[in-house]
């Protein structure tokens, strides 16, 4: 991840950063495995980009590892509009000329191209890669998340909930990293906004989650999701 980025819209209530209560630490400790526990939700990802980003709209299932949607440019030309499919280390696009809003349930059968999930470079690609990372089978160590950077910014709403924003914690090996994530977390521990920095981007990958029904991911033909 690259540079930080700032908060500009942490809410009206009073602002961080402070220390983590224990409720706040174990909310975000849950958080992940919520979307686990729920199975996939439905996302709606904001890819910034110099020349006009893209707007992923779709499905994550947390326990399958696969992501499935519809691609959109904002504020460039439609070369990038299409399906989209991915897992932790392919992309399977499906160009578009007149991209619907909503990818239709099952995924066509024919006309994917397949390549690698890039590593960095890659703004959309390290959405993906951040999108699908959001769920894990078992929660995380509450005690360790405020030793590591993790802390609570502020309290905010989205669509009509009440959350509180929170930092961190700091990436494995990498100390003084817990600024460049901020999660949106409900009082029952469901993730309802990340924001990431990326280092190839000036500006945040935004994913708000439930924005629109979940829809079960199935396989483009022949694809098999990487656990």
């Amino acid at each position: 991840m690259g540079a930080a980025f700032l908060l500009a819209d942490a809410g009206s209530g009073p602002s961080g950063p402070r220390a983590l209560t224990s409720d706040e630490a174990n909310r975000l400790a849950i958080t992940r495995f919520r979307n686990y526990e729920a199975h996939g939700r439905a996302v709606t990802i904001t890819v910034p980009g110099t020349a006009g980003g893209l707007t992923v709209t779709g499905s994550v299932d947390y326990q399958g590892k696969l992501g499935y949607g519809v691609v959109h440019g904002t504020g460039r030309d439609t070369s990038s509009d299409g399906l989209i499919e991915w897992t932790a280390t392919s992309v399977f696009v499906h160009p578009m000329a007149n991209a619907p809003a909503h990818a239709p349930a099952s995924p066509p059968r024919s006309a994917w191209y397949s390549r690698p999930l890039q590593s960095s470079g890659s703004a959309l690609d390290s959405s993906l890669t951040i999108a699908l990372r959001l769920g894990s089978d078992r929660p995380d160590n509450a005690q360790l998340l405020p030793q590591n950077g993790a802390a609570w910014w502020g309290r905010d709403q989205v669509d009509g909930h009440q959350v509180d924003v929170m930092t961190g914690p700091s990436a494995p090996g990498r100390s003084g990293t817990a600024g460049n994530v901020r999660y949106w977390v409900g009082s029952d521990g469901t993730m309802h906004r990340v924001r990431v920095s990326v280092g190839s981007e000036p500006q945040p990958v935004v994913i708000d989650f439930g924005t629109q029904k979940y829809v079960p991911v199935k396989p483009v033909p022949g694809v098999t999701p990487t656990r």
